[in-house]
């Protein structure tokens, strides 16, 4: 508080002329003016914040009434969940997970130290520009959070969810398959004591000692097996464009017609940029496309990319990863 001047003892003063009419007048008007700009200065600062600019934006994301789950605008053409695209979380060119902060929240991991091999829980928590801890999510396909990790040579691609207990701390096991650096991606929707939703993408370098030889990037290819599965995509993602890509899942050379929704869809593509590692999580169309999971997607810009498609199949979940260049 601003300290109150010490009172002042009485002083004789002359006693001052009155003034004529026209200086009172004068007076009256140069005082109003003034009150006037002071008013409306104060009125401009009020009024004049986006709304939704308390947390860095508003959200597409709303509330199911009656159920707390976390709902999207229904799909159609170029209407896929893209955690991409249209949110303060991500860079200027669409892309997120580049850093440890974003849109006011914060990602605070216990340790970056882990071991080789054996699974250990790692424990983080979510700050909020207060630099008070976050308990308040949204959920979203299913799950409070999504936590990706993966080495950067873009191998050993982990796809987690992690538990929050009532502090607000976040803990999962995690067993990192090598040695060398991997990134680990906090993708949530924070939700504030206004109820302002806001999705972020949080990520932060993990270290793993050992000797590190890092795994060649695969050439580009449209066919990828797994399991015992063999997954193709179909359409050309362009920079800047929204693109659709299906991907068909065959076995035995037929196409497998038992896809199960996996965490509320039937897939999940998750596109890392090879170099900086930046992350582009899409959501599909809410049904199938002919037999194919169809998503949308905008290449953030030229370069390489790892695509991880995860589905799931008789319970099981599967990751098909594909390698695409973007010209």
């Amino acid at each position: 508080m601003p300290k109150t001047a010490p009172a002042r003892p009485p002083v004789a003063r002359a006693a001052a002329p009155d003034p004529d009419r026209s200086t009172v007048r004068l007076a009256l008007f140069v005082g109003g003016l003034v009150v006037m700009l002071v008013a409306g200065f104060g009125l401009g600062r009020v009024v004049g914040r986006p709304a939704g600019d308390s947390t860095g934006g508003t959200s597409d994301h709303t509330h199911a009434p009656g159920t707390g789950d976390h709902t999207h605008p229904p799909a159609a053409a170029g209407g896929a969940h893209d955690h991409s695209t249209g949110g303060p979380a991500t860079g200027p060119d669409g892309i997120s997970g580049l850093s440890l902060s974003s849109a006011g929240y914060t990602l605070v991991p216990a340790t970056t130290q882990l071991g080789v091999g054996s699974a250990v829980d790692f424990r983080f928590t979510v700050q909020g520009i207060d630099r008070q801890t976050v308990t308040t999510f949204a959920i979203v396909h299913d799950k409070p959070l999504h936590m990706i990790v993966v080495r950067r040579d873009l191998t050993g691609y982990q796809h987690l969810h992690p538990t929050m207990a009532p502090d607000g701390t976040w803990s999962v096991p995690l067993a990192l398959t090598g040695p060398g650096i991997w990134r680990a991606y906090a993708d949530f929707t924070a939700v504030d004591a206004a109820g302002t939703q806001t999705p972020v993408t949080l990520g932060v370098d993990l270290v793993a000692n050992g000797d590190y030889a890092p795994t060649p990037l695969p050439a580009p290819a449209r066919e990828a097996s797994v399991d015992g599965f063999v997954v193709t995509y179909e359409g050309t993602p362009q920079v800047g464009v929204s693109r659709p890509l299906q991907f068909r899942v065959f076995r035995d050379g037929s196409p497998v017609v038992g896809l199960e929704r996996y965490l509320g869809a039937y897939g999940h593509l998750v596109t890392i940029r090879d170099g900086d590692l930046g992350y582009v999580h899409v959501h599909p169309e809410t049904e199938l496309a002919g037999g194919a999971i169809k998503f949308w997607l905008t290449a953030p810009s030229p370069g390489r990319y790892r695509l991880f498609l995860d589905f799931q199949v008789a319970g099981q979940v599967h990751t098909a990863e594909f390698t695409l260049v973007v010209g």
